[in-house]
């Protein structure tokens, strides 16, 4: 798959990400060729409802798009926090986790051991993703109000958090 193709690529010029059984990758991205620009449009079912979720849906709201898998370390210590802006911003801030994984069966296990409440989807194929281009797993895109991509985020280690709250922030303001 392309997708995979693209992660051999990664680990063969020496980006720490979290490929199967690696660890955390580090920091914002500030050279992400999404960044100005519109995030690309999608609309894929919730694992758990059947619901539709979309940046579109959340327009007026800063939105984080996450891409996650069950198999990533730090993809299980960024959820928590996710969940913790979602909830101090309750009403204005909008997380849409993606699972990169290659079949759902693990989605609801994660999501229940996490104790998250965000919408969470199954990015069946990574057609999203390969849209997104995330370099690493997670990968996250913080949109602003009108769904253009102000920070992308590679990786997490534990302190991220208070750059993802400092970000959010100065998109609500």
């Amino acid at each position: 798959m392309k997708y995979q193709a693209f992660f051999l690529v990664i680990l063969a010029t020496g980006i720490n990400g979290c490929t199967k059984g690696g660890a955390g990758a580090e920091t914002a991205s500030a050279d992400h060729p999404l960044l100005g620009t519109q995030a690309p449009a999608f609309e894929l079912k919730r694992y758990d409802h059947g619901e539709n979720v979309s940046p579109a849906a959340s327009r007026g709201k800063v939105t984080i798009v996450d891409f996650w898998a069950t198999w990533c370390a730090p993809c299980k210590e960024s959820f928590p926090a996710y969940e913790a802006i979602a909830k101090e911003h309750a009403g204005e801030v909008v997380v849409i986790a993606l699972s990169e994984d290659e079949s759902p069966d693990g989605i609801g296990a994660f999501v229940s051991e996490t104790g998250v409440t965000f919408p969470v989807a199954w990015d069946e194929g990574q057609r999203v993703a390969a849209q997104y281009e995330p370099a690493t797993m997670p990968t996250s895109y913080i949109l602003d109000r009108n769904g253009i991509v102000r920070y992308v985020h590679v990786g997490f280690n534990s302190g991220d958090e208070e750059t993802l709250r400092a970000q959010v922030s100065s998109l609500l303001q």
